[in-house]
């Protein structure tokens, strides 16, 4: 035992505590590199391991000797006698490496499982690939996929974003960030929000056109909170802070309903919906508005149509009240087809097209063959008396 031991010692464990490194992890990984340092030894025994005194720090190799079976036949102490610098060369390598491992392994932790945050950093670096956000002790990468088309990225500006991935590399945690990402919306409402953090007001839904505009849905837990009011705030304040971060974007906020029809109608605010038709079958959403409100719910482009559609999970058809008209208008003027019910040669009811053509019998009625294919009247047909049936030639059949 030295007192060179006793001073590598202390000066292992005073790294360990200032680099949050066990000192167990340092002499294990210590041990396995005196032992490859021993190994290139001459006359090194081909089996060996090696011992560090966690009290003394005496360090001690141990040559072994093999069966065939691998069971150890003879052991011996076989310390060169100037390990003592081999060790203080490999404890050198080790004990930097480990703490540029360490370093890595706590930046790792300190981001790992922290998707769907939101971070501050200091835009670096921009070119046509991605940006680099300086967030402190790492940085983050914001490729092109993520950003925010004609979003400019000063050097040196302050910028919030979405982290959407924590990857592990041998070069330190990768942390990939997104400003195009729905989830980015709801973050920033909770920091400008303090009955959403609370869980008060829940964001219920969200569709996003980055860049362009957002929709989303709130709805309150408390009878007595607004929801709507509380993510706008007195005279638009909190709303305009999220606007501001957005880069001028613009957020509707809608309340949220369990009713789909009532909900599809508050999606296409701000324009005001007359009625809704709901196909539960093909998922589509029929909106009948004013004549004056359709351009304002179809929106630039198709877009508040489009947004609604994404915040709802509806298809969703826009019609005006003239145009619903129109349709139905002519729909029903296909209803009845022109022509008439006659008796047939056989003495049976067929129908007669007004334009001539083959005459339609009952049978092929009901299984709906029908002129030009469309729907003939039902025939009105007599109680039969001494003369039979007599078919009604003239006028709609009742």
């Amino acid at each position: 035992m030295s007192t060179t031991n006793f001073e590598f010692l202390d000066a292992l464990q005073q790294i360990a505590r200032d680099k949050g490194i066990a000192v167990d992890t340092l002499l294990e990984a210590l041990a396995n590199a005196l032992v490859a340092a021993y190994k290139r030894l001459p006359d090194a025994a081909e089996e060996a391991f090696v011992t560090i005194d966690s009290d003394s720090g005496e360090i001690r190799v141990y040559g072994q000797e093999l069966d065939e079976d691998g069971n150890v036949v003879r052991e011996w102490d076989d310390t060169p006698s100037d390990f003592g610098r081999i060790a203080a060369q490999a404890a050198k390598q080790v004990i930097l490496q480990r703490i540029r491992e360490a370093e890595r392994d706590l930046k790792y932790e300190e981001y790992a499982g922290r998707e769907g945050d939101i971070v501050t950093g200091i835009i670096q670096q921009s070119d046509n690939r991605y940006t680099l956000l300086d967030l402190g002790k790492v940085e983050a990468l914001l490729p092109q996929a993520e950003q925010v088309p004609y979003e400019r990225y000063d050097h040196g500006a302050r910028l919030k974003a979405y982290i959407v991935e924590v990857r592990k590399t041998t070069k330190g945690p990768q942390i990939v960030v997104s400003r195009s990402h729905p989830g980015l919306i709801k973050r920033l409402f909770e920091l400008e929000v303090p009955e959403i953090s609370n869980g008060v007001v829940e964001i219920k839904a969200c569709a996003r056109e980055p860049g362009h505009r957002t929709k989303i849905a709130v709805w309150s837990n408390d009878a007595n909170v607004d929801p709507v009011g509380a993510c706008v705030g007195a005279r638009g304040a909190r709303v305009r802070m999220v606007t501001n971060e957005l880069r001028g974007e613009k957020v509707d906020i809608v309340p949220y309903s369990d009713d789909p029809a009532e909900f599809v109608a508050r999606a296409l605010q701000p324009a005001k919906v007359k009625e809704v038709r709901l196909d539960e079958e093909t998922g589509t959403a029929t909106v009948v508005v004013h004549d004056y409100q359709l351009s304002l719910a179809i929106g630039k482009e198709g877009q508040n149509a489009r947004l609604a559609a994404r915040l709802t999970g509806w298809r969703i058809d826009i019609k005006s009240e003239t145009q619903l008209a129109d349709e139905e208008s002519a729909y029903s003027g296909q209803d009845w087809a022109e022509g008439e019910w006659v008796e047939g040669a056989d003495g049976e009811m067929v129908f007669q097209p007004a334009g001539g053509g083959e005459a339609i019998s009952m049978k092929q009625w009901a299984e709906g063959d029908r002129a030009d294919g469309e729907d003939a009247p039902e025939p009105e047909v007599p109680p039969a008396g001494d003369g039979g049936p007599e078919p009604e030639k003239e006028g709609e059949p009742s």
